[in-house]
């Protein structure tokens, strides 16, 4: 790393991380060919604190509740009252069973089996943010899976099993650490028969990935690579008991609402106002889904009842997409706040901004996954010459800077303004 030459001729040293000077700070500490300033080391042991307190292993957590759960969920996703009400309690009986088996006397002749989980919601309302975020409050692995590149085993695509090879990667490749962790299968929506007749011919990607999903879901001990790759009749192979693996699974399911609609309607005498009125909403529809609504959409059977707990999400509201943008502890804005802090740059965004970053984001049809990409790409070109600005102390982003029809306001110190006019 080059020093920079000050104007008094000494050599000045600067952080790695946020660009301060030597003169700016109270002290530097030197690296290889790095440097950090003490104020970034205070920042990254105040993170550091609040990630031990907030993020704990369920052994640790002897005040873990569901309503604890909820809490730590409020801070990561905005809204989805219902579905998180369901998800806490759902993870926590899950885990109570896990350190419970075989302790309770006089139950004996008890077996709780596992409740895997089902999340209804459109796109981007923030079904995968849940999932890994439970997985991060119980400090457990988590894989995550798309069920579209499943396929049945003997043709080319990944078989089921690759689903635990990545969960034991992501433990590290310890097994008794996988074997409590929680595995995401979205978009189970698309892997329905579509037919309540079963099919002659093979379903490579359809109903056949739903049958190799049932023993893993439910709970057995499967063969898979030690270190990824696919199997190998000479290649020595981890046994992994899937007993205690949560399984949540998400998809979209367009068009159920009208299924469930339909044995609504037919269950009721006449076509009332009153359910009408009620079977125009998506979100309250799914609230009202039965075993019969997933097996006419395509869902087999057994699979459906290895799926007992089922959370459905709503929509995304204007307000809803506004508090994303802002509120969480992960908000986007707020990422950007502390990188231009990290450059001594105070950033603000206006009603108006976030107003326009709301109007693109509706447009992709992505719900919250769309926000991100609209700030970053309105941000892109600030940030490219944002360390270049000498001066430079506030920024406030417009309409027209999020629409790229213009440019940020840019505020310098005062000592710079008045140097420029000499």
């Amino acid at each position: 790393m080059s020093n920079e030459k000050g104007m008094t001729g000494t050599d000045l040293v600067r952080c790695s991380f946020c660009k301060r000077s030597s003169d700016e700070v109270t002290s530097i500490i030197a690296g290889p060919e790095v440097y950090i300033c003490d104020i970034c080391v205070q920042n990254s042991v105040d993170l550091l604190r609040q990630n031990a307190n907030l993020f704990m292993a369920p052994e640790l957590q002897d005040n873990l509740t569901p309503s604890r759960i909820k809490a730590v969920l409020d801070e990561y996703v905005i809204g989805q009252e219902y579905a998180k009400k369901v998800l806490s309690v759902a993870v926590y009986n899950h885990y109570k069973r896990i350190e419970s088996a075989g302790t309770l006397s006089g139950f004996d002749d008890v077996e709780v089996e596992k409740a895997n989980i089902m999340m209804l919601g459109s796109t981007g309302v923030g079904k995968t943010l849940l999932a890994k975020t439970l997985a991060k409050l119980l400090d457990v692995p988590f894989a995550m899976t798309d069920a579209t590149t499943l396929t049945e085993a003997g043709y080319v695509g990944d078989d089921v099993d690759s689903i635990l090879v990545t969960l034991l990667h992501n433990a590290n490749y310890d097994i008794e650490r996988a074997e409590r962790g929680i595995i995401y299968i979205d978009e189970i929506d698309k892997i329905t028969r579509r037919s309540d007749s079963p099919s002659i011919t093979r379903d490579v990607a359809g109903e056949g990935v739903q049958q190799g999903l049932l023993k893993i879901i439910e709970g057995t001990i499967a063969n898979v690579p030690p270190k990824g790759g696919r199997k190998h009749p000479e290649a020595p192979l981890v046994r992994v008991n899937t007993k205690n693996i949560l399984f949540i699974c998400g998809g979209a399911f367009d068009g159920l609402e009208r299924i469930i609609a339909k044995r609504i309607r037919t269950g009721t005498m006449g076509f009332g106002v009153e359910v009408e009125n009620r079977v125009e909403e998506k979100t309250e529809l799914f609230k009202e889904v039965q075993q019969e609504d997933l097996l006419s959409y395509g869902l087999i059977p057994e699979l459906i009842g290895r799926l007992p707990v089922i959370a459905p999400l709503e929509p995304l509201s204007d307000a809803a997409l506004r508090q994303i943008l802002i509120e969480p502890k992960n908000a986007i804005v707020r990422q950007y706040k502390k990188l231009f802090a990290m450059e001594g740059v105070d950033l603000e965004f206006s009603n108006e901004a976030i107003e326009a970053i709301i109007g693109l984001a509706k447009v992709r049809k992505t719900g919250a996954r769309a926000l991100r990409g609209v700030v970053e790409e309105a941000m892109l070109e600030i940030m490219y010459d944002l360390p270049d600005r000498q001066g430079l102390n506030r920024v406030v982003m417009t309409p027209e800077a999020i629409l790229r029809e213009g440019k940020p306001e840019y505020h310098y110190a005062e000592e710079v303004l008045m140097s420029g006019t000499e």
